[in-house]
C-alpha cells in the first residue's frame, strides 16, 4: 500500500530531527533557489506563524511591509 501524505506532512517529515544548522542550511539553500522550494518554505512559515504571539505576528508583518516597499514589482505582461 502506498504512503499518502499531504505537502505539510511531507515537509514536517523532511525537516523533523534536523539540527539548527541543517535547518538553516536547508532554508538558505531554498532562498532564491528553484520555485519548487517555495511550497516548503511556505509550509515552514505557516508552522512558525501559528506559534507566534499577536505581537510577533505584527512585528513580522511590519518587517515584510518594510521590505516590500523597497522592491519594485516586475510589470505583468
Amino acid at each position: 500500500m502506498p504512503i499518502v501524505m499531504d505537502l505539510r506532512q511531507a515537509i514536517v517529515h523532511k525537516v523533523h530531527g534536523k539540527t539548527d544548522q541543517e535547518l538553516k542550511e536547508m532554508i538558505e539553500g531554498s532562498i532564491d533557489g528553484p520555485e519548487a522550494a517555495l511550497p516548503g518554505l511556505g509550509s515552514i512559515f505557516e508552522m512558525i506563524w501559528k506559534q507566534l504571539s499577536a505581537e510577533k505576528r505584527d512585528e513580522l508583518v511590519k518587517v515584510a511591509q518594510a521590505h516590500l516597499k523597497t522592491v519594485k514589482p516586475v510589470p505583468l505582461t
